[in-house]
């Protein structure tokens, strides 16, 4: 990290986001961007992602995701300010 301000967020992705291995990738880019949080599976089509960590690499993050990995198609990325966020150690999978 680098040192920068901290913000946790939830994301939600619509499009073609599932079946795609769109949380795999999601884990991956946040690790490698030194994040930490969660992605799941919605029963909705829907990928959710709650992320915490600088804000820079964050926003990359939402970059990346905006791109998906190859077969995805995002129509849409909402996000929200978690407030009292869990705090997790390191980014997985949930589900």
């Amino acid at each position: 990290m680098s040192g920068g301000e901290r913000v946790a967020l939830r994301l939600r992705l619509r499009g073609r986001v599932q079946g795609v291995g769109f949380r795999y990738f999601v884990r991956g880019a946040a690790r490698e961007l030194g994040l930490a949080g969660r992605v799941r599976n919605l029963v909705n089509g829907e990928v959710e992602v709650e992320v915490a960590g600088d804000a820079g690499q964050v926003e990359r993050l939402k970059g990346r995701l905006r791109q998906g990995p190859p077969g995805a198609a995002v129509t849409g990325l909402d996000e929200e300010e978690l407030a009292g966020a869990p705090v997790w150690e390191r980014f997985e999978i949930d589900g």
